[in-house]
């Protein structure tokens, strides 16, 4: 319950921070879809994580990608873009269906759907900046991660246990974002600028 306390909290940061602060037009809409996002996944809880205790993993999160004194603002618009396609792409399988409550799968992802069209002009304006920056792509530390999600639920054999394990583990992962909006408002709040 404390868990689910602080990352309520840090969604709320996340979702009432500075609408649009990302200096590429998200509106505030986009924050509210995110919010929901997070809500959706909530409410999908099948089961208490408590039964899973032997399917528990690190999957280590790739906190340097999202940390935002330490991410580029040319590079953030790209992490937040792969941390939501890649966690649609877990949810858009014949296995998530065969799992998940449908309406409330439905949800999400017209949710992150919509939020992945929020940031495609944002990572078309960044993109010519981004390849010149310096350092190495956080988005490839995302695409790791991610695929040690699907390799675990394969793994897995995709049971209500890994599922459940994986529901929460993209709950902190979203819980983590917040930090790297919160870097980039300390940065100047708009990635746009140099």
């Amino acid at each position: 319950m404390a868990l689910m306390l602080s990352l309520l909290s840090a969604l709320v940061v996340f979702s009432y921070g500075h609408g649009g602060s990302l200096g590429c037009n998200l509106t505030l809409n986009h924050d509210l879809v995110s919010r929901e996002n997070f809500l959706l996944l909530d409410q999908m809880r099948r089961i208490s994580l408590s039964l899973c205790l032997d399917d528990r993993k690190e999957f280590r999160f790739p906190q340097q990608a999202v940390n935002g004194s330490q991410v580029q603002k040319t590079q953030a618009i790209s992490v937040l873009y792969e941390m939501l396609e890649q966690t649609s792409r877990v949810f858009l399988t014949k296995e998530s269906s065969a799992t998940w409550n449908m309406t409330l799968l439905d949800k999400l992802l017209t949710g992150l759907h919509r939020q992945l069209e929020d940031l495609e002009s944002c990572l078309v304006q960044e993109v010519g900046q981004a390849e010149s920056a310096a350092g190495k792509d956080p988005t490839l530390a995302v695409k790791r991660y991610f695929l040690g999600i699907r390799l675990y639920l394969k793994q897995k054999k995709y049971s209500d246990c890994a599922w459940e394990v994986v529901r929460g583990e993209i709950m902190s992962s979203f819980s983590s974002l917040t930090s790297l909006q919160e870097g980039l408002r300390k940065k100047d709040g708009d990635l746009g600028s140099p």
